[in-house]
């Protein structure tokens, strides 16, 4: 059985300027090994679909891949030595993540259906950063011990279950703070099988809607809770603030932050209340039977911002998990 826990961590000065530093560091060279890309891909592409049946064909280079860039860590140790204050496991993450986003542009993800093409990250935007490996012995009394970084509080507000192992550690910043997600697993725990035919508490088919989040076969109803439309007027007036402020300067900072944290505490309202919603219908049923929703085509229309707001996606793999 795999689970993650996620906790709060409570960093001193020196150690948010190691975790700020690593985050700078490896959006530099997720844009560098991602430029590495688009030059060989513009250098061996053809502009045309045709050409003459004799012709010049120029000598094609090498593709870069993710073991490739993996292997040239080495070099870039030995040219930038600021890079030795990151470990190595968190480095070779990055030419991982720089492959996923590359593959999903040219072949598709295992349905075929292809994504956008790759943007470079700007200021803020690489968040996460993981140690494939962990010690368990590294996660006690309160604190947790990364490499290069040091022992950081954190705050335990619910113990890890016996038996459960902590397999990769992942840190996280967010609007209000640094987070910490550990992935957990138990190997003697197996995984629960229900048969259909003899479900104790029955079968239950539940539609999901704006104005009743959702309205199940035997009638019972959960109101949506809109919790995004009755922080609108708040969030208004933050956004107001950010857009008054001259760009670059401390105070629009400051702002932003202050709406990073607003649209933080909805976000975490509506998914808290998923996770209570969840509880509560598998406490009472045995099978629980959703709708296929095409939740991607629906956010295109004009009711967008409600279906948002309900959060259908997040629901369903909250209670399919």
């Amino acid at each position: 059985m795999r689970t993650s826990y996620q906790y709060r961590l409570k960093p001193n000065k020196e150690q948010r300027e190691k975790i700020d530093n690593t985050f700078l560091l490896l959006r530099h060279q997720y844009n560098y090994q991602l430029a590495q890309r688009f030059d060989w891909y513009e250098q061996n592409r053809c502009s045309i679909d045709s050409c003459r049946l004799v012709c010049h064909l120029p000598e094609l280079k090498d593709k870069p891949n993710r073991f490739n860039q993996q292997a040239s860590l080495k070099q870039l140790k030995k040219e930038r030595p600021w890079y030795k204050n990151i470990h190595s496991q968190i480095l070779q993450e990055v030419p991982k993540k720089v492959e996923i986003a590359f593959d999903r542009w040219l072949k598709g993800d295992c349905n075929g259906k292809k994504s956008g093409r790759p943007r470079f990250k700007s200021v803020g935007q690489y968040k996460t950063f993981t140690y494939k490996q962990f010690k368990q012995h590294h996660f006690a009394n309160n604190k947790i011990t990364l490499s290069k970084i040091g022992d950081v509080k954190v705050i335990v507000h619910r113990p890890i279950l016996d038996g459960f192992i902590i397999k990769t550690v992942s840190i996280t910043k967010k609007a209000d703070g640094y987070y910490v997600n550990l992935s957990l697993e138990d190997k003697t725990v197996p995984k629960a099988k229900i048969n259909f035919f003899n479900a104790d508490n029955g079968i239950v088919g539940i539609d999901v809607g704006l104005i009743d989040f959702y309205v199940a076969s035997d009638n019972t109803r959960v109101a949506a809770p809109k919790y995004l439309r009755k922080a609108e007027r708040k969030l208004k007036s933050v956004q107001r603030k950010v857009s008054r402020r001259k760009k670059g300067s401390k105070r629009r900072k400051k702002a932003i932050k202050q709406l990073g944290i607003k649209h933080k505490k909805v976000a975490d309202t509506r998914k808290d209340f998923h996770f209570k919603t969840a509880k509560k219908l598998l406490s009472e049923y045995d099978v629980i039977a959703v709708e296929k929703l095409n939740v991607k085509g629906l956010a295109r229309t004009r009711l967008a911002q409600s279906i948002h707001d309900a959060g259908w996606s997040q629901f369903i793999n909250i209670l399919t998990f």
